[in-house]
């Protein structure tokens, strides 16, 4: 268990970094934009090879198919809700609606993460260094937006700090019900994940970085992807 909690603390820790990255130096719109750019291919990356191929091979395509609807419906309806609140105190939901994907998408890879753990699966550096290579991006453009958006330093790093938290107590619940899961389940877990992030890009991180980097944004994305796609075939 402790050693599930440790593999879970660190691959959560990324999210956290990226959030002191972004205030650790000013950043031009045009970088924000790029870094959301490279984070959405590597995010597309996540969801064709870690979460959806494997979710199939685990469950079967007809349960991570329903994972995927029911992960896609819940992250729209939740976004929706931030884009009222955002409306309704004037203030742009962009940054917020990453943050509820990064959420929505690692509480269910790190359970995933803690049931191979539990099951024997191990871990890579090379699948470490992939979960950095999406985490990254999306929490550092994340929390940019938020700052740009008029929220505290401090509220922002602490809303960073409490969703690394949770995910990383997730790899640690992944690891304690591994007996009692089924592959139907694991494959609806990543499912869900992969639903969530799909919407979650084309609704906020594409459109944020298309408007922020312009048109090299297609070019970043593609070498997120092809980055993030090597280090999963490492893994």
């Amino acid at each position: 268990m402790l050693t599930a909690l440790g593999w879970g603390i660190l691959a959560a820790s990324s999210l956290i970094l990226g959030a002191l990255l972004a205030f650790a130096r000013p950043w031009s719109r045009p970088q924000v934009g790029g870094v959301l750019a490279f984070g959405a291919g590597a995010l597309i990356s996540a969801v064709s090879f870690e979460l959806w191929e494997e979710g199939s091979q685990l469950g079967g395509l007809g349960w991570t198919g329903l994972g995927l609807a029911v992960g896609a419906l819940t992250y729209f309806a939740c976004a929706a809700a931030l884009q009222r609140r955002a409306g309704a105190a004037n203030e742009s939901e962009t940054g917020s609606a990453l943050a509820l994907g990064a959420f929505l998408d690692g509480i269910p890879e790190q359970l995933v993460l803690g049931i191979g753990l539990a099951r024997g699966d191990g871990i890579s550096v090379a699948l470490l260094v992939a979960i950095f290579a999406s985490n990254l991006p999306e929490a550092i453009g994340s929390a940019r937006e938020m700052a740009d958006a008029g929220r505290p330093r401090r509220t922002v790093l602490v809303l960073w700090v409490a969703v690394a938290a949770v995910c990383a107590l997730a790899t640690a619940l992944g690891f304690a019900v591994a007996d009692a899961t089924s592959g139907g389940l694991q494959g609806g877990i990543n499912g869900f994940a992969a639903g969530a992030l799909l919407v979650m890009l084309i609704d906020s991180m594409i459109p944020a970085a298309r408007e922020d980097a312009g048109r090299p944004a297609g070019l970043l994305t593609a070498l997120g992807f092809a980055v993030a796609a090597l280090l999963s075939s490492l893994s």
